[in-house]
């Protein structure tokens, strides 16, 4: 049986309070259980075991080279339902310094931010296969700017993002 979907993610980071009360926060995100130096948190609404892993590595920790200076992630998504929550997380991201851009992908609205200590991440809208048209599908070829309003007008603000697409119709 072929992999179905990535289950968590987990981060290091300088502090783990700091991150936990970042993604709190940020996204809403929950801590599920906690140890010394690691903390697992759980997406609003997700009934998985815990979406995130946090491990505390210190405060020396170096910016991670990825990208830069070496191989490694670069950035991780999550998914949201709506245009409407997409438009509030833009505005809590950037009430905390963290959005860093925004692009329109085609099929896919993205926002970009970074956490506390440098780790970029992706909060993005899938437009249903419902709505799916040729245009929607070529514009895939090519990344512009998020115009959330004009989005919104087109597929509804409160229209369910990635149904036929990344979840079951």
């Amino acid at each position: 049986m072929p992999v179905q979907r990535l289950n968590h993610a987990v981060l290091y980071v300088r502090d783990v309070e700091r991150s936990v009360a970042f993604y709190r926060e940020a996204l809403g995100f929950e801590v599920v259980m906690g140890m010394r130096g690691a903390a697992f948190l759980q997406a609003p609404g997700s009934t998985n075991d815990h979406d995130l892993g946090l491990f505390q590595i210190g405060a020396d920790a170096a910016p991670s080279g990825a990208g830069h200076t070496s191989v490694g992630l670069y950035h991780l998504a999550w998914e949201v339902d709506t245009l409407d929550e997409l438009e509030r997380v833009a505005g809590k991201l950037a009430e905390l310094g963290a959005l860093v851009g925004s692009s329109d992908h085609g099929t896919t609205k993205a926002l970009y931010a970074k956490d506390p200590d440098g780790l970029e991440f992706e909060v993005s809208w899938l437009v249903p296969a419902s709505l799916l048209t040729e245009e929607v599908l070529a514009a895939r070829k090519s990344i512009r700017p998020l115009d959330l309003g004009a989005d919104k007008e087109r597929y509804g603000a409160r229209t369910r993002g990635g149904v036929g697409v990344s979840i079951p119709a």
